[in-house]
């Protein structure tokens, strides 16, 4: 592997995610990259050693213990740097050991199979009214099917899982939207996080003083009434932003993509609709090539870490690069780039995670989006996209979707189902 002196700059525009993954691959497994604010740090493009550091108790992603730049979170670089929203959280993500079971524990009952497999009429009546909407649009007028479909359905039913206010709820999309942008300057990123967190802390006001059957309300019972011994005032909050985050992005870019590739790709589609090509298989596929977070900072070294090629020193920050583990040609061959959802590998990817912080959303996202996608070629089979050489990627390394999917839906059919 190089060692180069001047590690290479990631695009924070994040234009070819897959192109950069590719070139970062063939520099070695592991390889130094520059991020912005000339912080250095590892980027792991190989699935085996993906999976071999996601489960290694040597490395955390706990920057308050382990990243010696952090400096607790009190150094000036920490409270400027544009992406330390992406480190500075205190929840089960950044938790690790005895700390991270703790916190696990409190939000996997939300995710149970049980609770899951409840939200299915909910999760179809919201996509009916998707659908109908729709079918409302003027005909021979594109719509956007990210805004208008992908977006909206994981949107609603996490807020409504959560207990996420209405009238709070678009602000606090707009905020971690502006997250996900890592184009961002620290000053409007700093901005940015003022505002989410206010946001945050009007949630957990209303849900004190107005308790409801959801999830959110059961945190701040769990915080008031053990005297935030199970849980501080901090961790509820980002528990809160990483639950609401993770349980929309990932969903909204998982139907995006399948979405863009199905139509273009309609001998699959075809055979999906046909019930040749089970939706299951479709949607691994899917999450192999299109991780939903293409590249996830961070996490850092415990202690030193000897590999073969290369020695990740004690503090390093690591980047885990989900989309290159999916693209892996050692793991899925040489047709690694291609969207084949008969593939025998097509179930072998990293996109929710691995091992203990493997995510507990998984089965409603997959959920969702086996009810949304058929569904939504069932009532517009002649939809097809407009102009798809000219569909651009989001302005981020980190998560992977288009900035919009416009699409001509010709006339749709009857619902298969009618709307409850």
């Amino acid at each position: 592997m190089t060692t180069s002196t001047c590690p290479y700059a990631i695009d924070v525009t994040g234009g070819d995610v897959h192109g950069e993954s590719a070139y970062l691959r063939e520099q070695g497994r592991a390889t130094r990259v520059r991020l912005p604010g000339d912080v250095t740090a590892w980027w792991v493009t190989d699935q085996a050693l993906v999976k071999q550091l996601l489960t290694d108790p040597r490395v955390s992603r706990d920057p308050y213990r382990h990243w010696p730049q952090w400096g607790n979170g009190e150094s000036e670089f920490a409270q400027t740097w544009s992406l330390a929203m992406w480190v500075a959280d205190r929840n089960m993500i950044t938790a690790y050991g005895d700390e991270h079971k703790r916190l696990r524990k409190l939000v996997a009952r939300a995710f149970t199979a049980r609770r899951t497999a409840g939200l299915r009429p909910r999760i179809e009546e919201i996509t009916e009214a998707l659908l109908g909407s729709l079918a409302k649009s003027p005909t021979g007028q594109p719509v956007d099917l990210r805004a208008q479909f992908a977006y909206p359905l994981p949107t609603q039913v996490i807020s409504e899982l959560l207990g996420i206010p209405d009238d709070i709820r678009p602000g606090l999309l707009r905020s971690v939207h502006a997250i996900l942008d890592t184009t961002a300057t620290p000053e409007e990123a700093k901005a940015n996080e003022t505002v989410l967190y206010r946001l945050l802390h009007e949630v957990v006001t209303v849900k004190r003083g107005n308790p409801a059957d959801d999830l959110i309300s059961d945190l701040v019972l769990v915080r008031d009434d053990e005297g935030g011994v199970g849980l501080s005032e901090r961790e509820l909050v980002d528990t809160i932003l990483l639950m609401f985050t993770a349980g929309h992005e990932t969903t909204v870019n998982l139907l995006d993509h399948a979405i863009h590739l199905l139509l273009t790709h309609p001998e699959r589609l075809r055979a999906a609709r046909s019930g040749e090509l089970p939706w299951e298989d479709v949607v691994d596929e899917v999450l192999r090539l299109e991780a939903p977070f293409a590249n996830l900072p961070m996490r850092y070294a415990v202690e030193e870490i000897r590999l073969d090629d290369v020695t990740i020193a004690k503090g390093d920050p690591i980047v885990i690069a989900f989309g290159a583990a999916g693209r892996d040609p050692l793991v899925h061959g040489a047709t690694a780039d291609e969207f084949d959802p008969t593939r025998p590998t097509r179930k072998e990817h990293v996109s929710f995670g691995h091992g203990v912080h493997h995510c507990v959303g998984a089965p409603l996202a997959r959920l969702e989006a086996t009810i949304g996608l058929p569904a939504l070629f069932a009532r517009f089979p002649e939809a097809a996209l407009t102009e798809p050489e000219r569909i651009r990627p989001l302005p981020s390394f980190i998560s992977n979707g288009h900035a919009a999917l416009p699409a001509l839906l010709g006339e749709p059919a009857a619902p298969a189902v009618a709307a409850r």
